[in-house]
C-alpha cells in the first residue's frame, strides 16, 4: 500500500518528466523578423503551430502570423469545427496605427459576412476595433493574439496595452478568423500558409510603411 508521501513523490516525478519532455519539444519558429513559440498553452491546453506566414502588400512586409491548433487542419472548415482552444498570433513587421488596424479589420470582417450577420456582430466588432484603436501605433515587433477559449469566448490581447477584451459569441470568433481563413481572405498566400497547404517560399520584400495592414 502506497503512503501519501510516496504518492506525492511519484506525482512530482511524473510532473517533472512531463515538463522535461515539454522543454525538449519546445522551439521558436522564425517567420521573417518575427518569432513564435511552439507549442504554446491556452486554457491549460498545449497548441502547436498549424502554419505560419507573412502578410505582404505591394511587396511590403506588414505582419507575420501563426495559427495554433491542437491537431493539424488543412481547411477553414476543419479549423472552425475543431473543438477546444485555438489561437492566431500576429506580430507587426512595420509600424501600424491602431485606428487604421481597427478599421481595416472591420473591412475584412465585412468582406466575409453577409449584411445580416455583420449587423448581428456589431457589438463584438466595435469592442475589437476599440481595443486596437486604444494603441496609437502598434510598432514593429509588437503584436496581438486572438484566442478561442470555450468557457469564455474570443479573448483578445495586445502587447501594446495592458487590457484583455473578451467577446462571448462563438460566431464572432469564426468571423474574425475568416479575415485570414475565409472565402475572401486578406491574403490568399497567407491563408494557404496558415493552413499548411502552401509551399514555403520566402517573400523578399523590403520593409516599409504607408500601406494597408490587413
Amino acid at each position: 500500500m502506497l503512503t501519501l508521501g510516496r504518492i506525492s513523490v511519484r506525482a512530482l516525478l511524473c510532473a517533472l518528466l512531463v515538463l522535461t519532455a515539454w522543454g525538449a519539444q519546445a522551439r521558436t519558429v522564425a517567420v521573417g523578423a518575427a518569432s513564435f513559440e511552439d507549442p504554446v498553452v491556452v486554457d491549460r491546453v498545449p497548441l502547436q503551430i498549424n502554419g505560419s506566414g507573412i502578410r505582404t502588400r505591394f511587396m511590403i512586409k506588414v505582419y507575420a502570423a501563426a495559427l495554433y491548433t491542437q491537431a493539424k487542419v488543412a481547411t477553414t472548415e476543419a479549423f472552425h469545427k475543431a473543438a477546444g482552444p485555438k489561437r492566431i498570433h500576429l506580430v507587426m513587421l512595420r509600424d501600424v496605427p491602431g485606428d487604421e488596424l481597427g478599421k481595416l479589420f472591420t473591412r475584412g470582417l465585412e468582406a466575409n459576412l453577409d449584411r445580416a450577420t455583420f449587423s448581428r456582430l456589431i457589438p463584438g466588432i466595435l469592442k475589437a476595433s476599440n481595443l486596437f484603436s486604444e494603441c496609437p501605433v502598434l510598432k514593429s515587433g509588437m503584436g496581438f493574439t486572438v484566442d478561442w477559449v470555450p468557457a469564455r469566448g474570443a479573448v483578445l490581447n495586445s502587447s501594446c496595452i495592458a487590457r484583455t477584451e473578451v467577446i462571448n459569441e462563438p460566431e464572432f470568433y469564426a468571423a474574425l478568423l475568416n479575415i485570414w481563413l475565409g472565402p475572401k481572405p486578406a491574403d490568399d498566400e497567407l491563408k494557404a500558409s496558415l493552413l499548411g497547404t502552401a509551399a514555403k517560399s520566402p517573400r523578399d520584400a523590403r520593409p516599409g510603411s504607408g500601406e494597408a495592414a490587413n
